[in-house]
């Protein structure tokens, strides 16, 4: 009788609680706030991940998002348009930021509400942007349920 591996559960649970959206007294700066549970901590906390626009804008080039979205929406009703591109920024933020909050989680995070700022992890988040290019496209790719080419 063989047995089956157990799949390895994550070490946290991550869930977008909500953003992006811009910094108050900071108009060149988006947040999105995460809500993080460790599995041995019996609650979880909110962590705050900010974006100032210029490094949103560096990742947009590092993935091609902009040719890469006129690409994706040329399918796409003109009069949807619109709507799609706005969402499509949105999920990029988000994935963004999500990826600033997995290299945080990977520098140690306490059990305690707090903000990841803008100007940390930047050389991190640049190369790490540049890495994880393909599973960003694909998130927003599904989460617009589009298909590519």
């Amino acid at each position: 009788m063989s047995s089956v591996p157990t799949p390895q559960l994550p070490q946290y649970r991550i869930t977008l609680f909500y953003g992006p959206e811009p910094v108050q007294g900071r108009p060149s700066r988006v947040r999105c706030i995460f809500n993080v549970k460790k599995r041995s901590w019996k609650g979880g906390v909110q962590v705050v991940v900010e974006l100032d626009e210029q490094q949103l804008a560096g990742a947009r080039q590092v993935v091609g998002f902009e040719i890469w979205l006129k690409a994706i929406l040329a399918e796409v009703p003109e009069a949807e348009r619109g709507d799609y591109e706005s969402r499509a920024r949105d999920l990029f933020a988000q994935g963004v930021c999500a990826l600033k909050l997995d290299l945080a989680i990977e520098a140690g995070i306490r059990q305690e509400n707090h903000c990841i700022e803008a100007g940390s992890l930047v050389g991190e988040l640049a190369r790490e942007v540049a890495k994880q290019a393909d599973r960003i496209k694909s998130r927003i790719l599904a989460e617009l349920d589009l298909a590519e080419g």
